[in-house]
C-alpha cells in the first residue's frame, strides 16, 4: 500500500499555551506559528483572550494577543474597515479577512486561525504575496489607449460604468485564489480567480482601448482555462464578489471573438 508523507515544514507541532488566569470572559484562539529562519517546525499555540477588553472582531483578538500575551506574533493589518485586504486569513477553515471576521460569528469554543492556504509563509499568519503580485502585474492592470489622450478626463456612460460593478471592488486579498484547488496545484501557470476577475474589469472598461490584445493574452491553456467552477472563489469572497461569474465571461468574450474572426 502506498504510503504519503507530509513535507517535514508541514508537520505540525503542539505549541506553547498562554493562559490568562486575569479573564473575566476567555476565549480560546488556536494559532498557526512557523518562523522559517528559526529551523523550528510549525506549531499551533493556545491563547486565552479576554473577550470583555477587546473588540468582537478576530483582527481584535490577534491585537489583544500581540499587546499583552504575546509580543512575536506576526500578522499583517491595516485598515481595519475591509478594504485595504492585509488581514486575509484561514479562519475557522475559512478564508476571509480577520477585521470582517466576528468571534460570535465562529460557532466552535476555539477559534483557529492560519495563514492564507498553500502560499509559502513569511512568519506566522504572513503569506509570501509575491508570485500573486506578479501574476497581477502580468496582466497591465491599467487604462490602456491608443488614441490622443483628451484634454479632460475619458467619459463613460451610465450604462458602460455599471459593467465595472463587482469587478472593481476587488480588493486583492487573495481570499478567493488561495481557496481554489486549481490554484493550489497550477498556481505557477494559472492565474486564479482574483487576477481574472481583475484582468476581466478592463476587459470590460468602454474606455480601455486594447480589448482584444487582452484576450488574446488571457486565452492560454493554463493561465484562463484551468478553471472549472469549482466554486470556492465565490463562496468565499469577504467582499461577497462573484470571480466564477467574470471568469466564465472572459471564456464567452474569447468564443465570442474567434466566431466574430471565423463566421
Amino acid at each position: 500500500m502506498a504510503q504519503f508523507t507530509l513535507p517535514k515544514n508541514s508537520k505540525i507541532q503542539p505549541g506553547r499555551h498562554h493562559a490568562n488566569p486575569s479573564a473575566k470572559r476567555p476565549r480560546v484562539f488556536k494559532i498557526y506559528r512557523y518562523n522559517p529562519e528559526s529551523g523550528d517546525l510549525p506549531r499551533v499555540d493556545t491563547y486565552e483572550v479576554d473577550m470583555d477588553a477587546c473588540g468582537p472582531m478576530v483582527l481584535d483578538g490577534l491585537m489583544y494577543i500581540k499587546q499583552h500575551l504575546d509580543p512575536t506574533l506576526t500578522f499583517r493589518r491595516s485598515c481595519r474597515e475591509g478594504i485595504c485586504g492585509s488581514c486575509a486569513m484561514n479562519i475557522d477553515g475559512t478564508n476571509t479577512l480577520a477585521c470582517l471576521k466576528g468571534c460570535s460569528e465562529v460557532s466552535k469554543e476555539e477559534i483557529a486561525i492560519y495563514p492564507l492556504p498553500h502560499m509559502p509563509v513569511v512568519k506566522d499568519l504572513i503569506p509570501d504575496l509575491s508570485h500573486f503580485y506578479k501574476q497581477y502585474a502580468s496582466i497591465k492592470p491599467w487604462l490602456r489607449t491608443k488614441s490622443e489622450t483628451p484634454e479632460r478626463e475619458r467619459l463613460q456612460s451610465i450604462e458602460n460604468r455599471k459593467k465595472l460593478d463587482g469587478a472593481y471592488e476587488c480588493i486583492l486579498c487573495a481570499c478567493c485564489s488561495t481557496s481554489c484547488p486549481s490554484y493550489w496545484w497550477n498556481g505557477d501557470k494559472y492565474l486564479g480567480p482574483a487576477i481574472l476577475l481583475q484582468a476581466y474589469r478592463w476587459v470590460v472598461d468602454s474606455r480601455d482601448e486594447v480589448t482584444d490584445e487582452r484576450l488574446e493574452e488571457l486565452e492560454d491553456p493554463f493561465k484562463l482555462y484551468r478553471c472549472h467552477t469549482i466554486m470556492n472563489c465565490t463562496r468565499t469572497c469577504p467582499k461577497g464578489l462573484n470571480p466564477a461569474k467574470a471568469i466564465a465571461e472572459i471564456k464567452q468574450k474569447i468564443t465570442a471573438r474567434h466566431l466574430s474572426l471565423n463566421p
